[in-house]
């Protein structure tokens, strides 16, 4: 689910630079688009951890 929701992320915000902010480079967009994605990939891997070990106190 996590792998899912990063490649959705790149993609929409390729697109959103592409399309709505109108930036024409590659190199920008991959920057952003990979950014974002990790950025997502990182936050859902910290709530995961968190939440674990909170089950694992209880």
């Amino acid at each position: 689910m996590q792998e899912v929701l990063t490649a959705v992320t790149y993609l929409v915000t390729w697109l959103i630079c592409q399309r709505v902010i109108g930036i024409e480079s590659g190199l920008v967009n991959l920057i952003i688009s990979l950014s974002a994605a990790i950025t997502v990939y990182v936050v859902i891997a910290i709530r995961d951890h968190k939440r674990k070990a909170k089950e694992g106190d209880e």
